[in-house]
């Protein structure tokens, strides 16, 4: 139950900081990546402020044996940069330059009844559900 409440506080700390930050408005973040035309620096503070809040949050985390409220720690079980990697990241960064959504404010733009912010999850979800299906069915288990 605490678990669940804490994992509760952050996603509402979370979607809060995108409200606040203005990462919800698509038209922000194409300000923030158009630096060729009129650019809008204000996000690269928001990122600077998250990294400042996730460094020491992560150190800290290193420290410990096990999570506070969990189980385990959860790492990636592979850390080579590979094409997968690559070609992910790159999907990832057109996409958001193209419509100027993620994942993480797309979902909290969903809440202010933004039919653009439905229309890519919709479509990010159709994506996932793609890249599912057409994955091979024994993958290697996670350590």
């Amino acid at each position: 139950m605490l678990a669940s409440a804490a994992v509760l506080g952050a996603g509402i700390a979370f979607g809060t900081g995108l409200v606040i930050s203005q990462m919800i408005d698509p038209g922000k973040v194409l300000a923030f990546l158009d630096i060729a035309g009129k650019w809008d620096p204000s996000l690269a503070l928001v990122m600077v402020g998250a990294l400042a809040v996730a460094i020491p949050g992560f150190r800290l985390a290193a420290a410990r044996k096990a999570p506070m409220l969990g189980g385990r720690f959860d790492q990636p079980g592979q850390r080579a940069i590979d094409s997968r990697l690559l070609a992910g990241a790159a999907v990832f960064g057109i996409g958001w330059g193209l419509v100027g959504f993620c994942p993480g404010p797309a979902i909290a733009a969903l809440a202010f009844g933004k039919w653009e912010a439905l229309v890519f999850v919709l479509a990010m979800l159709a994506g996932a559900a793609a890249f599912h299906l057409g994955q091979p069915r024994h993958m290697p288990s996670q350590p």
